[in-house]
């Protein structure tokens, strides 16, 4: 087997409402992906659809898994992480706390029925007044996660990963402060060029696209990355641009909605393959990976983890044109990186 394989989340190809799972993993598996990150929303719309229901019970999601695995072992596609569970850790609402406690069980059945050991934890973006910045609870919550995830048969591994927006962990530093305290073998990180670039780098509210010391953060960001973070600890990769914004993302842009952050909006509505210049990528993205890959040494998985306005567009060409877009994008990176001689 190749050091490296092309994985894509399931909504890169198209959100669930409009595209059905069974044609965008069939065009993943046709334009040469090897594995694909499960998005929960795709389960949950698959159980929508087979039980012809408007909220599926647990017993009816667990039943959209098993389908879901059954189509993606006929197009040799192997689930690499079930993803995101949301807003978990460091609550102020201890009672949803618990609630959600309950949710990872049924999280554990569905990874296990997909084959997957890896569930991906964005860092919670909720508004500042429902959580707490306490490290303490915050590690308390996840120990309290992964602990569970032991236990299961296989042990389920947790990859923690800070989106550029998150409340109190929006860097890849504070993410690996939050695994050290947290001391588990099963959790880990989930590192994302774009959410590593889009925070230290890229600032889509300034007229430049950029922070104010842009280049020599990154530098030293990155230099800390190889110095501190060891590589058991870095489950999987995502590798994936964003659009420069022609005008500032403030109020009276397209894609501002108010209380949101404005690297929230511009995730979730312009995000862009790698080395898609002609849709205005410019993260320096491909420094990171060669980061990630050259002088740290992972292996494995690479999923090319795209959000973006496009996905939500109507058309049967839609998981199809994405697929296509993101192997592109995965054959350059492949080419540029050297990765056939890694």
């Amino acid at each position: 087997m190749r050091s490296f394989q092309p994985a894509i989340l399931s909504a890169s190809l198209g959100r669930a409402w409009l595209h059905e799972f069974a044609n965008k993993a069939k065009q993943a598996s046709e334009y040469g992906f090897q594995g694909i990150e499960v998005f929960y929303e795709d389960l949950e719309y698959e159980a929508k659809r087979l039980h012809s229901v408007e909220t599926p019970s647990n017993d009816q999601i667990l039943d959209a898994a098993s389908h879901i695995r059954e189509l993606l072992d006929g197009l040799k596609l192997t689930v690499i992480g079930l993803q995101p569970f949301l807003f978990y850790e460091g609550l102020k609402d201890r009672e949803q706390h618990a609630r959600l406690i309950e949710k990872i069980k049924l999280w554990f059945k569905i990874a296990q029925i997909l084959g997957t050991n890896t569930i991906q934890i964005p860092a919670n973006f909720l508004p500042a007044d429902q959580l707490t910045g306490d490290m303490d609870v915050i590690v308390g919550d996840l120990v309290e996660l992964a602990d569970l995830g032991m236990k299961e048969d296989p042990p389920i591994r947790f990859a923690y990963e800070a989106l550029c927006w998150s409340t109190h962990v929006d860097t890849w530093e504070k993410s690996w402060e939050v695994a050290q305290k947290v001391d588990r073998p099963n959790f880990g990180l989930c590192l994302d060029t774009f959410n590593i670039a889009g925070r230290v780098w890229g600032d889509p509210a300034s007229p430049t696209g950029k922070t104010p010391n842009a280049d020599e953060d990154l530098k030293e960001s990155l230099e800390r990355l190889v110095k501190e973070v060891t590589l058991d600890k870095v489950f999987y990769i995502q590798v994936v641009d964003a659009e420069r914004m022609e005008t500032p993302l403030i109020k009276g842009h397209p894609f501002h909605v108010d209380g949101n952050p404005a690297r929230m909006n511009w995730s979730r509505n312009a995000r862009a393959y790698m080395y898609e210049t002609d849709r205005g990528a410019y993260l320096p993205v491909e420094d990171i990976a060669k980061v990630l890959i050259h002088d740290m040494g992972y292996k494995g998985y690479v999923s090319m983890e795209l959000f973006s306005r496009t996905m939500a567009e109507e058309g049967e060409d839609v998981p199809k044109q994405h697929a296509e877009r993101g192997i592109a994008a995965w054959k350059k990176f492949v080419e540029r990186l050297r990765l056939n001689d890694v």
